[in-house]
């Protein structure tokens, strides 16, 4: 699949941008906006401030960025203080952590009801809800899909991606390779729980086979049951029933996709732009295959925008007509052009060019299905399931008494974190 991923956003888009807001004052207000650094949102959101600040004469908006692994640092230190950013980009997972530090204050329902959002967006993102509330908004949101290799399909034979998880299997089974010794020199499918696989296990296995992975608003770990057990046994059974994978693979499942070592890879669509990119690399983009009784299931993450507990006065009003600009129509389909996130209103991202985009597309109609996790520590969470895999590799720990540990490991997380 060969086409240019970042489509320009068309000077339509931007004029319907700049007819969104209106002034507040004849006195200029300038607020801060931070988001951490990734190129290509850097670029959407120049876009975007030019086209808001078209329309507001009388508002400045100043972007200021950080690298990722310094971002929730320095606003932890800057907002207390009284500095920093007036609207604050955070991901999804540190909602409950911005909100008990008094970083961030709820979006005002006069402007953000709550029963417009509910309507009005992708179900996932009522995670932003709290008691009713919400307190932050997405612009994108991202979901999970199926990257196929073309050209190890065409020489394996295979002339569509899995629909379902049996053909899957049976696809890896033919697009697997190994050397005289038996090691596996190119993979049917990648797996790795340190990447998607842990969302995939989660929000998608467990559910297509039956269960219900968290219960209590995901304060209850609800998987060490029956579903539980078969989707493990399906995730594990990839490699030591079928023999189509290997964990360790190339060391990072995304790496061996890229290098054509692999016919089939699950990841987020953040992926798009780094595939393409990729010279040499021809691949598609498929739905995840369904479950065994039909039912589709997907994992759906997000960067949100919130207002600060700093921004006060002129700076708040101002914050708020600047949240509802980049929350707009809009302002998502620029994000999707020139950053490749997916829309996160259903009346962005379904529309009939949207949805039926050949690399898009598969995302989008995705997200009609999609769960988000509630994570109170989304790294030790997922060094849960890490470990539970180790322990039936490393130690032939039976896959029952493996889920049956996970299960009570992730529920003293959960324990730990809502006691406070």
């Amino acid at each position: 699949m060969r086409q240019t991923i970042r489509r320009l956003a068309q000077a339509g888009a931007v004029s319907a941008l700049a007819s969104i807001g209106g002034g507040l004052s004849a006195q200029t207000v300038e607020i801060e906006y931070w988001q951490y650094f990734f190129d290509a949102r850097v670029e959407a959101m120049e876009q975007l401030i030019e086209s808001f600040e078209a329309e507001n004469p009388d508002i400045t908006v100043t972007m200021t960025h950080f690298p990722y692994a310094d971002y929730r640092t320095k606003v932890a230190a800057a907002i207390p203080a009284g500095e920093g950013p007036d609207v604050v980009q955070l991901f999804y997972g540190w909602l409950n952590d911005y909100i008990e530090a008094d970083l961030i204050q709820p979006l005002p329902e006069e402007t953000f009801p709550a029963a417009t959002i509910d309507a009005d967006f992708f179900p996932m993102v009522q995670a932003m809800k709290v008691e009713g509330q919400y307190y932050a908004l997405p612009t994108a949101v991202r979901s999970l899909a199926l990257f196929y290799n073309e050209r190890l399909f065409e020489e394996a034979g295979i002339e569509a991606p899995p629909a379902t998880l049996d053909e899957l299997v049976e696809i890896a089974k033919a697009t697997t390779k190994t050397d005289n010794a038996g090691n596996i020199t190119q993979v049917g499918i990648t797996t790795g729980m340190t990447a998607q696989d842990h969302h995939w296990f989660r929000e998608v296995l467990i559910r297509q086979f039956g269960g219900d992975p968290y219960q209590d608003d995901y304060r209850t770990v609800n998987y060490n049951d029956e579903a539980g057990l078969k989707a493990l046994e399906f995730y594990a059974g990839l490699e030591k029933e079928h023999g189509v994978t290997a964990s360790s693979f190339m060391d990072e499942p995304q790496a061996a996709f890229k290098a054509g070592r692999a016919a089939m890879h699950i990841d987020g669509s953040f992926r798009i732009g780094s595939l393409a990119d990729q010279r040499g690399l021809n691949w598609g983009v498929a739905e995840l295959p369904a479950g065994p009784d039909g039912t589709q299931a997907n994992y759906s993450s997000y960067w949100v925008n919130a207002i600060t507990t700093k921004a006060e006065g002129e700076r708040y009003d101002a914050a708020v007509k600047f949240m509802e600009f980049v929350t707009s129509d809009e302002a998502m389909q620029v994000w999707l052009d020139v950053v490749g996130e997916l829309p996160a209103k259903p009346s962005v991202g379904m529309t009939e060019e949207n949805a039926n985009n050949e690399v898009f597309g598969p995302f989008i109609r995705g997200l009609e299905y999609a769960r988000t996790t509630k994570f109170a520590n989304e790294s030790a969470q997922r060094q849960v399931l890490v470990d539970m895999l180790a322990r039936t590799d490393l130690e032939g720990q039976p896959l029952e008494e493996s889920l049956a540990v996970a299960a009570e490991e992730e529920q003293a997380i959960l324990d730990e974190y809502y006691a406070q």
